[in-house]
């Protein structure tokens, strides 16, 4: 199977930066999660379950800038609507979250 990408597939993609400004537990997903509530600047305020509970607490994660896919459809994930997907590295259960290393604006495309 070929999984060869054109730009113009790259391009429909809309990774932006956003800062979480809220973490809590999402205790009606089905595996362990939080609830981030995201700023992506002009875009506003989003809402993610991202089960990055294995390396990271929802106190640890207030005002840390991460990398997410802002153009998926919403989707149900236990009682919550999730409407990004937030971008991490997979190691088993463990997801390292993907963040550029210097400060950079909310709502930001990554190309």
């Amino acid at each position: 199977m070929d999984h060869t990408l054109t730009w113009g597939d790259f391009e429909k993609v809309e990774i932006r930066t956003g800062t979480i400004v809220a973490a809590e537990n999402n205790h009606s997903a089905q595996k362990p999660a939080y609830i981030l509530q995201i700023d992506f600047g002009e875009l506003g305020l989003k809402k993610s379950s991202a089960q990055i509970t294995a390396l990271y607490q929802p106190e640890d994660l207030l005002g840390k800038q991460i990398m997410a896919v802002v153009n998926f459809p919403p989707k149900q994930i236990g009682k919550m609507i999730s409407e990004c997907l937030v971008l991490g590295v997979v190691n088993g259960a463990e997801v390292t979250l993907l963040c550029p290393d210097k400060s950079v604006a909310n709502g930001l495309r990554v190309l």
